[in-house]
C-alpha cells in the first residue's frame, strides 16, 4: 500500500467518524440519517453529469450496493437510537474487516502475507476490546446489539459487492457518485414503505449536505483505494474511525475515555502502523 493511499484512507475514516457524530446529535436520528443520504446524492448529483458514467458491467453490482447501503443507513438511525456512539460504533465498524479479509481472499484470491493478517488482526482486536470495554460500562440492549452487529454484516457485504463492481466501472469516482444519488432515492422509499414520517427541518437538511458530502467523500476514497491496494487492508485501514469517533464522542458528548479504551485505542493504531510497514 503505498504512501498516498494510506493517507488517503485514513483521511476518510476521520470524515466517516465527523458524519456519525452528526447523526448521533440529532434529536430526530431517522431525519438526521435520511438527510444525510439525501445530501449525499444532491453533492454527488451535481458533480456525476461531467463524468462518464460507469461501464455497464458494473450495474448489477450498483444495483445490489444500493439496496444494502440503504438497510446500512436505516439500521445506523435505529443503532444510534438504542445505543450510545461509543458502544455501537466499535460494534458496526468492527466486525467488518474480519468478515472481508476471509471473503476477499476467497472471492478476490487475494492472497495476504503474514504480517498484513497480523495488522487485519490487531485492528480487529483493538476493535472488539474497545467495544467489550464499553459494554461492560453501559450494556447495550438486545436490539441495540442485533441492529449493530446486523449492520456490521451489511457493511462487509456492500464493502465486497463494490470491491467486485469498482473494478469492472472503469471510473472509480463515477461509480461511487451514482451509488449516492440513488441510495439517497431508494433510503427515502424504504423509510416510508416502513411506515416511518420523518420530518427534517432546514437546519437539519444543510447538516444533511455537509454530512453527505463526508460521506460520498469518505466511501469513494475507500473505494479508490480497492483499486490501488488489496481489499482486506484497505478495509481494515479504514476501521480506524473508530479511534476516531471515540475521540469524537468524547469531545462531542463528554463520554469518558478510560485506560482500557485507550489501550485498545493504540491496538488498533498498531494495526494500522503495521498495514504501512507491510
Amino acid at each position: 500500500m503505498s504512501f498516498g493511499v494510506f493517507a488517503a484512507v485514513l483521511a476518510a475514516a476521520l470524515v466517516h467518524a465527523g458524519w456519525n457524530v452528526l447523526v448521533k446529535g440529532a434529536a430526530d436520528k431517522l431525519a438526521m440519517t435520511i438527510s444525510v443520504a439525501i445530501g449525499a446524492g444532491v453533492v454527488a448529483a451535481v458533480v456525476l453529469p461531467f463524468l462518464p458514467l460507469p461501464a455497464a458491467e458494473s450495474w448489477p453490482f450498483i444495483g445490489v450496493s444500493v439496496l444494502l447501503q440503504s438497510i446500512y443507513y436505516l439500521l445506523i438511525a435505529r443503532a444510534y437510537r438504542i445505543a450510545d456512539m461509543s458502544l455501537a460504533y466499535p460494534l458496526m465498524r468492527g466486525a467488518a474487516p474480519v468478515v472481508v479479509a476471509l471473503c476477499g481472499a476467497a472471492i478476490f484470491g487475494e492472497v495476504l502475507g503474514g504480517g498484513q493478517w497480523l495488522a487485519v488482526g490487531l485492528i480487529s482486536v483493538g476493535v472488539i476490546a474497545l467495544a467489550l470495554g464499553a459494554f461492560r460500562q453501559q450494556p447495550l440492549a438486545t436490539a441495540g446489539m442485533i441492529a449493530a452487529l446486523g449492520n456490521a454484516m451489511v457493511i462487509a457485504a456492500y464493502t465486497l459487492v463494490d470491491a467486485s463492481g469498482v473494478r469492472l466501472s472503469g471510473s472509480p469516482v463515477a461509480y461511487s457518485l451514482l451509488l449516492a444519488v440513488l441510495t439517497g432515492v431508494v433510503t427515502v422509499v424504504m423509510a416510508l414503505a416502513g411506515g416511518a414520517r420523518p420530518r427534517p427541518n432546514g437546519r437539519m437538511l444543510g447538516l444533511g449536505l455537509v454530512g453527505g458530502a463526508a460521506t460520498t467523500t469518505s466511501y469513494g476514497v475507500a473505494l479508490w483505494a480497492m483499486t490501488r491496494a488489496p481489499v482486506a487492508p484497505v478495509a481494515a485501514l479504514r476501521e480506524t474511525s473508530i479511534v476516531f469517533a471515540l475521540i469524537l464522542s468524547k469531545l462531542v458528548f463528554g463520554e469518558k475515555v478510560g485506560g482500557r479504551r485507550f489501550a485498545a485505542a493504540c491496538l488498533v493504531m498498531a494495526g494500522v502502523a503495521a498495514l504501512r510497514l507491510f
